[in-house]
């Protein structure tokens, strides 16, 4: 299991040979959470508040890795 951070909050994901399972996905204070998954090798955690959005993308295509993408407004 691997855990990323963000500034909105933290997802749980594991890796596998059928693509990526989200374990848990905790938002910090003031944020909420949604999550999508339209294919088994790639989700997405999106912690939303009022002026700003944390995105996390778990995938196992082409290898196993998250990128965290931050936005202000």
């Amino acid at each position: 299991m691997h855990t990323i951070s963000s500034q909105g909050g933290k997802a749980t994901v594991r890796y596998g040979s059928g693509g990526v399972c989200l374990i848990s996905a905790v938002p910090n204070q003031g944020f909420t959470v949604s999550t999508s998954q339209t294919a088994p090798e790639t989700l997405t955690a999106t912690f939303s508040a009022a002026r700003h959005r944390s995105e996390i993308t778990a995938t196992t295509e082409p290898s196993d890795r998250a990128s965290v993408r931050e936005t202000s407004f």
